[in-house]
């Protein structure tokens, strides 16, 4: 029995993607704001080697971060082995587990496009909030937080967009379980490995497209908007 035009494993697998994606930009956000904050405006020791910490997942192999993953947070790692032992928790081969992985992915995408906004933001507009009388934090509620929004909200729909079509690092770390960790590009992948899925796969293939386009143009009219109303263009 299908739903619509797909069966209701294609369907699992469209709402768990966006289940997966959406989690990971709620775990990675506020991170990625604090870290891109800190690249732009912090002076300390090491600052390069955490940059280049933070846009390794863009370089290294989508398999060996999943890999990473599951040594870290497996039932034996040093990670996952208190986890399990101390609350009962157990991340491998969950939709957590996917979502886990597609955050570390999408993590150095948000960075980078709050550290585009943090760039944009005129140090003299907080020197003089500071003249005023606010304090440091005070100074980012009000000066700072407002005028990087732009680069906070595209960073986090780019990593959603992108979240959904984590192949490498998901299946390494939270395997493909129809149902439960099977996210569109693994259904898609699965589909291809059966005889006569390929309609399924050209359907879920398109769904991953439109949801992709979809997003990359939100981002860019979320931006747009934002600036047009803090009055940049």
């Amino acid at each position: 029995m299908t739903m619509g035009w797909l069966s209701p494993e294609e369907w699992d697998a469209v709402r768990l993607s966006l289940s997966v994606s959406l989690r990971a930009v709620a775990v990675s956000l506020v991170p990625a704001v604090f870290i891109a904050w800190l690249l732009v405006r912090g002076r300390f020791p090491g600052r390069v080697l955490l940059d280049a910490l933070v846009h390794l997942p863009l370089v290294v192999p989508p398999v060996v971060v999943g890999w990473g993953l599951l040594m870290l947070f497996g039932v034996r790692g040093p990670i996952g082995a208190p986890l399990l032992e101390w609350f009962g928790v157990r991340l491998v081969f969950t939709s957590e587990a996917a979502a886990l992985a597609t955050a570390v992915m999408s993590f150095p995408l948000i960075v980078r496009a709050v550290r585009l906004g943090i760039e944009a933001v005129d140090p003299g507009l907080e020197a003089t909030a500071r003249t005023l009388g606010a304090g440091r934090f005070d100074t980012f509620l009000t000066v700072t937080l407002p005028l990087m929004s732009p680069g906070i909200l595209a960073g986090a729909v780019v990593a959603f967009a992108a979240g959904l079509g984590e192949f490498g690092a998901v299946i390494t770390f939270a395997s493909n379980i129809p149902g439960e960790t099977q996210t569109l590009p693994l259904a898609i992948y699965t589909a291809t490995q059966t005889p006569g899925g390929d309609a399924i796969a050209a359907r879920l293939a398109g769904i991953s497209f439109a949801l992709a386009l979809a997003g990359l143009l939100l981002a860019e009219l979320i931006a747009r908007r934002m600036h047009r109303l803090l009055g940049r263009g």
